[in-house]
């Protein structure tokens, strides 16, 4: 996962209708990947059960559209409603990625495109990243893709910096993700990005997907299939998470597994696709996340139980992840907000 910007929050009223997700379907849409949205976004709801989001389907004009399996569908709904959209989705087509050669939208998908309103929080789950791509909206941001379609994609698109490696991209108002899967953790990601980690998890667990998946798209890139005898780090991993309050060295992660240092360090990427000090970070930020959202503990308190030591390191690397201090942070998320905002003014 990578996190370009920090958390960006809609103001929040207690009336306010739920924020609509519209999400886009192209001819030759990937039916898994339409449905995420809406068994994301359709599941978080208030502590009274209130729904925080409203989820519509649109199409590039009312009536069937075929998707890449062998059932078309019925959308209702045309393009002028993404006009009402604060969020817009657009999951993979089969005929977006390497089918994509001119890397062009065409008369009808240009239409479309231009009933979304400025300001508008963009989304795309595969390869419909092609599709913002090809609207200029990815110039000179970080995005990313499905690992096979990343060399195609910037050959198209030379002024998009891919990153072929992560799960997702949030840079702020634009938002991309690798395959398939990838589109659940983004969809979870951004729940919590709105509305913290309760939430997030409740959404998690009622759709038994995990609240945050370890690494990047390198673990799932087709390698030689190891020998079964060969050892593994997971137990490290556990191991460590165990003990995130406490100093862990490099070495004692390799002992866990009886490896090298180096032999575990190679090991470890392979499997995680990031290396072991990136996951340790990682993980103390999760934990850090967890306790200024959930307890009353000080700012220095949590540091030390996150194993960062002291506040300034992790005012450091929060900074760095997320692009706030843990005080904002804390204000940003201690409370469970009633409902988003609708920015449909």
């Amino acid at each position: 996962m990578s996190q370009s910007t920090g958390v960006r929050r809609s103001d929040q009223h207690p009336d306010a209708p739920p924020h609509r997700v519209v999400v886009l379907a192209l001819p030759g849409v990937i039916p898994f990947e339409l449905s995420i949205p809406y068994r994301i976004f359709g599941k978080a709801t208030t502590s009274a059960g209130d729904p925080l989001y409203e989820v519509v389907t649109c199409a590039l004009a009312p009536g069937g559209v075929r998707t890449d399996a062998d059932f078309d569908i019925i959308v209702d709904r045309g393009p002028e409603a993404l006009a009402t959209a604060d969020t817009v989705v657009v999951p993979a087509s089969y005929e977006l990625g390497p089918a994509f050669t001119e890397g062009r939208l065409d008369e009808e998908q240009a239409a479309a495109l231009a009933w979304v309103r400025p300001g508008t929080r963009m989304v795309s789950i595969c390869t419909g990243s092609f599709v913002l791509a090809a609207a200029g909206l990815l110039d000179g941001r970080p995005a990313t893709t499905h690992w096979s379609s990343t060399d195609r994609f910037q050959r198209l698109y030379p002024s998009v910096r891919v990153d072929a490696d992560v799960l997702f991209i949030d840079d702020g108002d634009l938002l991309t993700s690798a395959g398939v899967a990838s589109g659940i953790d983004l969809c979870v990601h951004i729940v919590r990005r709105d509305h913290g980690s309760a939430v997030a998890n409740e959404v998690a667990r009622r759709s038994v997907v995990p609240p945050h998946r370890d690494g990047g798209q390198a673990q799932y890139i087709q390698r030689p299939v190891p020998e079964p005898q060969v050892a593994t780090t997971t137990a490290a991993r556990a191991w460590a998470l165990g003990r995130l309050h406490e100093p862990i060295q490099l070495r004692d992660m390799a002992e866990r597994e009886a490896m090298s240092v180096r032999t575990f360090t190679r090991r470890f990427r392979e499997e995680v696709g990031i290396s072991p000090g990136q996951w340790l970070t990682q993980q103390r930020v999760e934990r850090a996340r967890h306790l200024l959202e959930d307890t009353d503990l000080s700012v220095d308190q949590v540091a030390q139980d996150a194993g960062f030591g002291t506040a300034a390191s992790m005012r450091q690397h929060l900074q760095a992840a997320l692009g706030v201090s843990p005080t904002a942070y804390r204000r940003t998320f201690r409370a469970a907000p009633a409902r988003p905002a609708d920015a449909r003014r």
